[in-house]
């Protein structure tokens, strides 16, 4: 089982940093590129570029709680959310056959 996992392409555990505006505030946010490629599908489901798409988020989390003390944290939690839930989908079609 170690192998799934310390086997993988280092490519996707290497960090890039992404310059944008959220919410009109210019930022860097840097992340694994295996998050950054999560973000970008969910982004382009939603028809948004990915910058877009997390300048909304923000904006959503500032409505609700406030500003978060870790922005990077809750993006890396929200793909870890998404995947579950891409996960339970899976599951309940494979139960549907």
């Amino acid at each position: 089982m170690c192998r799934i996992f310390a086997g993988q392409d280092p490519e996707r555990y290497e960090l890039t940093t992404r310059r944008l505006r959220l919410n009109g505030q210019s930022t860097s946010i840097r992340l694994e590129n295996a998050f950054w490629s999560i973000l970008d599908g969910i982004a382009a489901a939603e028809r948004l570029t990915t910058a877009a798409f997390l300048s909304k988020l923000h904006g959503e989390v500032l409505e609700l709680r406030g500003e978060p003390p870790n922005f990077t944290s809750l993006l890396r939690c929200a793909c870890l959310l998404h995947e579950a839930g891409a996960a339970a989908e899976r599951e309940a079609l494979i139960a549907a056959e």
